[in-house]
């Protein structure tokens, strides 16, 4: 079954009713975009993707606008779009009301904290990112722990265990491209087999060194990626279907393809000519990508495909697929240690040797990788609940009133990718 948008949330262009109103948010979309574009001169971080008209990025370049007028702007904004609200039936146009009031709100946010403000951890992930995590105490994930204990045991802190036990499972550094690619291929074929993708979507694989992070999808326009694998530290075969599966089918290359193809070129709303990292739509962005893992594998489907294509062109023992990913599994239930650690060593709690060790107790993680992490949340600060708390909103939103079809999983799914909806519209 392919996804066509047979959904509400894809219903056509509306019918001349709102036309005032989508001429009003059409201005404002166009002046949303030049302003991210300007807080771009101040962070280098901030916008992910830009394919929007170039002249529009040399006007900002030429006014530089500084970080009090940016944020002026923002509210003068937020204020004109506060009266613009749709009345006709299309659902679509409703949430790009929303879409960007809560876009607009995040760029003041991000705004004020370039002027210095320091909001707490939870605070900041709800101006930026329209939602905020659950808190876990130490008990929790020590009861998580001590599961893997029984799978794990020995001699050794648990991590060091962990780290033995996996060592195996690492693919050669020669091996890493041909099997990234097999990977990327079958979640290609799985997306297809349910989404439908223009044809001349495309992305190209590099493998680089020096970043605080494992993958990055960097959406260039046109249907096309550049997908880059960090190869700082070693990457272990499950790795393969994760990063193939997030950074491109059904995750961040899918998503951008369908966004530009559906909401860009098909009603001609800029706004998503231009993606602000620390913004709502990367909780969106982000929860899909992971989430996107398990609509493309069923747990069975994924240790069968890992067992008899990736672990042999790795050169590894697919006898031990489905040993490796029970305790894999079992380490998944640790995702949200990574969020208690960012939210205590960025609300001055613990410092950044704390964290790491934090990391290593109750995330398994090495210390060449909670290291890794630490400079991570440096530089993205609570952008880590999108990947954990956004897998967690957009499974429940895929699955409710379970028990439900795959082929209406799929519905939802696509219909998420094609449409302005927001983190707190997914509850």
């Amino acid at each position: 079954m392919l996804f066509v948008c047979t959904l509400v949330g894809c219903s056509p262009p509306n019918d001349g009713g709102d036309e005032r109103v989508t001429q009003a948010m059409n201005e404002i979309a166009e002046a949303y975009v030049k302003l991210v574009l300007a807080v771009g001169q101040h962070d280098n971080d901030y916008v992910d993707a830009y394919y929007g008209p170039e002249r529009w990025r040399t006007e900002v370049e030429a006014e530089n606008l500084a970080l009090p007028a940016i944020e002026e702007e923002a509210d003068r904004l937020l204020a004109e779009l506060r009266p613009v609200q749709p009345t006709g039936t299309d659902t679509v146009l409703q949430l790009r009301h929303q879409y960007l009031t809560k876009q607009l709100q995040s760029v003041r946010a991000r705004v004020q904290m370039l002027k210095g403000a320091n909001f707490p951890f939870d605070r900041e992930s709800e101006v930026l990112y329209d939602a905020v995590a659950p808190s876990h105490p130490d008990s929790h994930f020590a009861a998580i722990a001590a599961r893997l204990e029984e799978v794990l045991p020995g001699r050794g802190a648990l991590s060091e265990r962990f780290a033995a036990f996996r060592k195996p499972f690492v693919v050669p550094a020669e091996r890493l491209d041909t099997v990234f690619k097999a990977a990327i291929t079958e979640c290609r074929n799985r997306t297809r087999g349910y989404i439908q993708l223009p044809a001349e979507e495309h992305f190209v694989v590099e493998y680089v060194t020096d970043k605080s992070w494992s993958g990055y999808n960097w959406y260039q326009g046109s249907y096309q990626s550049l997908i880059q694998v960090n190869i700082d530290l070693p990457i272990f075969i499950d790795r393969a279907i994760d990063l193939a599966c997030h950074e491109g089918y059904p995750g961040h290359h899918a998503y951008n393809v369908l966004l530009e193809h559906h909401l860009v070129n098909g009603r001609g709303w800029v706004e998503y000519s231009v993606y602000p990292l620390f913004s709502p739509q990367s909780l969106i962005a982000e929860g899909s990508a992971n989430y996107g893992i398990e609509m493309a594998f069923g747990d069975d489907e994924r240790t069968a495909f890992e067992r008899d294509v990736l672990y042999p062109l790795a050169g590894l023992n697919p006898s031990r697929a489905a040993e490796y990913n029970r305790v894999r599994a079992l380490v998944d239930d640790l995702g949200y240690a990574g969020n208690e650690a960012a939210r205590r060593y960025l609300n001055g709690e613990i410092d950044g040797d704390a964290a790491a060790r934090w990391l290593a107790q109750y995330a398994l993680m090495d210390v060449q990788r909670a290291r890794q992490r630490v400079r991570f949340f440096d530089q993205y600060r609570s952008y880590v609940i999108n990947y954990n708390l956004g897998q967690d909103l957009v499974r429940d939103y895929v699955r409710r009133g379970e028990p439900v079809s795959r082929a209406l999983m799929w519905n939802r799914f696509g219909g998420l990718l094609t449409t302005p909806r927001l983190p707190s519209g997914l509850r």
